[in-house]
């Protein structure tokens, strides 16, 4: 079993200090093997933001940290930065590493970069990324689940999100599921959900889940979402009886602004041939 923490859009910079606190205590309590940081880590890529999300996420001590760069994490305003070394500061952050992966008996997870210094919001997908992913995805071990990370989303419940889906993401889907992935995670619109993607697109061969995170810890909050981390329960086994086989469970934790804790509000079972779904504290 593995536990994987998916933190997305801290923003910091923008951060509330009680959800701040609230997270740490939720790693505490949850104790997870990975960190996931899929993108805008900060508000505005400054050297004094990624310096406190660098001591934020060492704070926590968890033993593997994964993380992508957002929109957000690229400089906005010193267009010459932008253009000549737009990831300079991340880097010094967070490391050289654009698209780490990650990989142990459970799962295989591979992140890919979608951010382009000529793209103020949008996100990307090159056919050599989708292509690159795919020939991992097709060398993984058969039990294990095969994770992708990219920032902007590739599926969206909301028709008002629509001009925020990844370009490429077509494409993508379709190669990654031929390929066998299992679960594509995003960010960037703050909204948390699980899409079981294979209900909508009946052209895809095998089932295929998105997964978003909302907005972690900024106060840059959707009327609808609170801030919002999810936790992955992963395991490549099973268990016995009636549920042996395959079993990634996502969690939804949710921290209101005035609160001190961070919640579990729901519940999402993905199983090897159907998701089953539940609300609420599970046991």
């Amino acid at each position: 079993m593995t536990l994987l923490l998916q933190v997305s859009d801290a923003h910091f910079g923008t951060e509330r200090g009680n959800v701040v606190a609230a997270l740490q205590q939720l790693v505490r309590e949850q104790r997870p093997d990975v960190l996931l940081l899929s993108g805008d880590i900060t508000q505005r890529a400054t050297r004094r933001q990624f310096t406190a999300a660098r001591a934020f996420v060492d704070a926590l001590g968890v033993p593997q940290v994964i993380a992508i760069p957002g929109n957000h994490d690229i400089p906005l305003f010193n267009l010459a930065a932008r253009v000549l070394w737009p990831y300079a500061r991340y880097r010094r952050a967070f490391g050289d590493d654009l698209e780490p992966c990650f990989a142990n008996d459970d799962l295989l997870l591979l992140a890919l970069n979608t951010t382009r210094w000529y793209r103020h919001v949008d996100g990307e997908l090159s056919g050599a990324q989708i292509e690159r992913v795919a020939r991992h995805l097709e060398r993984a071990p058969p039990m294990c689940w095969r994770l992708i990370v990219v920032h902007q989303p590739v599926a969206v419940t909301d028709p008002g999100d629509a001009h925020d889906l990844l370009h490429g993401h077509e494409a993508a889907l379709q190669r990654w599921s031929e390929a066998g992935a299992d679960v594509v995670l995003g960010g960037h619109i703050h909204l948390p959900y699980v899409v079981a993607l294979h209900q909508r697109r009946p052209t895809l061969p095998r089932p295929l889940w998105v997964v978003q995170a909302g907005t972690a810890l900024s106060r840059r909050v959707r009327v609808e979402a609170p801030n919002s981390v999810n936790l992955l329960r992963i395991d490549a086994a099973g268990g016995a009886g009636a549920d042996r086989g395959r079993q990634l469970t996502v969690e939804r934790w949710d921290c209101a602004a005035d609160a001190q804790r961070f919640e579990r509000v729901a519940v999402h079972r993905l199983h090897e041939d159907s998701p089953q779904r539940s609300h609420g504290p599970a046991d």
